[in-house]
């Protein structure tokens, strides 16, 4: 009995520990600056995977317009995705966020996976800035 109440009491524990930082996670997505530019981090919100990995992003909006997007961390080929930073993130820079959840943007040439996987990334963004400003 007594292996039972300890089984459920942990259960419990964890369950409570999930959905904490579950909330945790949520509220991580997305922040707010003092000039009123929000920022959308991408890693919990979207998962395509380019080439080599998933693409996280932080995309900056303001005034309900894409102001700047920054790749973060991930393994795709330096090379081919220094092609789609200088190449397809200016194309959304100015863009509406309403726009931009369904906008169709030419991906970068030899770059087609990553390409595909930074427009998910940002229609996520720009869906997330949407339901949550």
């Amino acid at each position: 009995m007594k292996k039972k109440m300890v089984f459920n009491l942990l259960l419990a524990v964890m369950l409570t520990g999930h959905v904490a930082w579950a909330a945790i996670q949520k509220d991580k997505a997305m922040t707010k600056q003092a000039d009123g530019t929000y920022i959308v981090n991408t890693t919990t919100l979207c998962k395509t995977r380019g080439y080599n990995s998933t693409t996280p992003l932080l995309v900056h909006f303001k005034q309900d317009k894409i102001v700047k997007i920054e790749a973060l961390h991930n393994e795709e080929t330096p090379k081919y995705f220094g092609k789609v930073k200088k190449n397809l993130f200016p194309k959304y820079v100015g863009m509406k966020a309403s726009k931009a959840t369904k906008a169709k943007v030419d991906g970068v040439t030899g770059a087609t996976y990553s390409s595909k996987a930074v427009k998910e990334n940002v229609k996520a963004a720009a869906a997330y800035y949407k339901k949550n400003k």
